[in-house]
């Protein structure tokens, strides 16, 4: 099975309404926050890591979805030319 290509599959984040938010921010501040959410995903990531490693399972899916989430919405401060389809 294939998966998806479509963008709001791929990141259901593009639905929101907020997003055109992040869009108009000025290239400045798209990368500040583009470094934030990928801080936030990378260090998520880490406790999950951790939390699995510890057998604490809730709290292992609660970090790993912290991460996909700040994933998702790192990839929406990215230049418009930069999104894959």
């Amino acid at each position: 099975m294939t998966r998806s290509l479509r963008t709001d599959v791929r990141n259901p984040l593009v639905k929101l309404e907020a997003v055109r938010k992040i869009e108009n921010l000025p290239p400045s501040a798209r990368y500040a926050l583009y470094c934030l959410l990928d801080d936030i995903a990378l260090d998520a990531r880490g406790r999950a890591n951790e939390c699995w490693r510890k057998h604490k399972a809730p709290m292992a899916a609660y970090w790993k979805a912290v991460s996909v989430y700040a994933g998702h919405a790192k990839k929406l401060c990215r230049e418009r030319g930069e999104r894959a389809a």
